[in-house]
C-alpha cells in the first residue's frame, strides 16, 4: 500500500512506539509498521531471488523439503498441569455459566449473559503442589456489563462442579477480542470516529463500515484525576478502551486521543 494518508486523527503511525497514558503511568505500545504490509519492494506474484546456496546443500546437492508431522491427537482430558483440552474448555465454560448468571447478566453488546473473558488452568492449593493426584481445576472469568462486575468461577474438572465463585468491582483484566470489536463498532458509529473513517478511506479508497475491516489492538483505560473530560471519570469502574487500529495490510492509525466507554456505550476525546 503506497497511498498517501492524510492525518485526520492527528497522524497515521507507520512504526516506532506509541506512548499510552492510562493513569499516571505511561505504557509503551510498539506498533510494527511493517506487519502485514508489503515493504519488500517486490511485486505480488514475482519470485524473490534466493541467496546463493540457499536451494542446495553442501557440495551443491539438493536438500530434501522438510516434513511437518501432524499434531498428536488431543484427548478429552488433560493430566496434571497439562494445558486445558478443547473438550475441557467447552465443559468448564458450560458448567460455570449457570442459568441464574446467564439470566441476570449482560454482555458487551447488550445481549443476555455475561461477556466471557477467558478460561485458565487454576493454580493448585499450597498443600497440593507436587501431588500427582492433585485435583485439576479451571478458572472461568466473565464480565457482567449489567453492573460492571468481574465474575470468576472455579470448576473442578474431576467432579464437574463449581467449587468457588468470586465477584469483584473495579477490576479490569485484559480485553477480549469481542470487546475490542465492539469498541471499534461504537467508534465507527460515533461522530468522533469521522477521522478514523477518513484515514481508512485515504489508505484504501474504500469506506470503513465495520470493525472486521481493521486489525485491532487495545488497552484498558483508567481515569486519572483531571486528565480527561468528566464523561470518562468513571473509567476503571466502567470498562473503558483505548484502541490502536490498523488498516489491514496498511498503516496504523493514531487514535490515542479517543476513549470508548463500553459500559456507558459512549466515545470521548481526552483533554490535551
Amino acid at each position: 500500500m503506497r497511498k498517501t494518508v492524510h492525518r485526520h486523527l492527528g497522524k497515521v503511525v507507520a512504526g516506532t512506539a506509541i506512548a499510552v497514558a492510562g493513569t499516571a503511568v505511561m505504557v509503551a505500545v510498539t506498533l510494527p509498521g511493517t506487519a502485514g504490509a508489503d515493504d519488500s519492494g517486490t511485486r505480488a506474484g514475482q519470485a524473490v531471488p534466493q541467496e546463493a546456496g540457499a536451494a542446495a546443500g553442501a557440495g551443491g546437492r539438493a536438500v530434501s523439503p522438510g516434513v511437518v508431522e501432524a499434531a498428536p491427537a488431543e484427548g478429552h482430558k488433560g493430566e496434571g498441569r497439562d494445558p486445558l483440552t478443547d473438550d475441557e474448555l467447552k465443559r468448564v465454560e458450560k458448567v460455570a455459566l449457570s442459568k441464574q448468571l446467564f439470566r441476570s447478566s449482560e454482555s458487551v453488546d447488550g445481549d443476555r449473559g455475561p461477556q466471557r473473558l477467558g478460561v485458565d488452568l487454576a493454580e493448585p492449593e499450597a498443600d497440593e503442589v507436587g501431588r500427582p493426584d492433585a485435583p485439576r481445576r479451571a478458572d472461568v472469568t466473565f464480565y457482567d456489563y449489567r453492573d460492571d462486575t468481574l465474575v470468576t468461577r472455579t470448576v473442578d474438572l474431576g467432579t464437574g462442579k463449581v467449587v468457588h465463585s468470586d465477584t469483584q468491582h473495579g477490576v479490569q483484566p485484559p480485553l477480549s477480542r469481542a470487546e475490542k470489536a465492539e469498541a471499534a463498532a461504537l467508534l465507527i458509529a460515533d461522530p468522533l470516529g469521522s477521522g478514523l473513517k477518513a484515514d481508512y478511506e485515504d489508505a484504501t479508497g474504500k469506506a470503513l463500515t465495520g470493525p472486521d475491516q481493521l486489525q485491532l489492538s487495545g488497552a484498558v483505560y483508567r481515569a486519572a484525576p483531571g486528565a480527561q473530560p468528566a464523561v470518562l471519570d468513571r473509567c476503571g469502574e466502567h470498562r473503558c478502551v483505548r484502541l490502536f487500529p490498523k488498516v489491514k495490510n496498511g498503516p496504523w492509525v493514531d487514535a490515542r486521543s479517543l476513549v470508548i466507554d463500553l459500559s456507558a456505550r459512549k466515545v470521548a476525546r481526552l483533554d490535551r
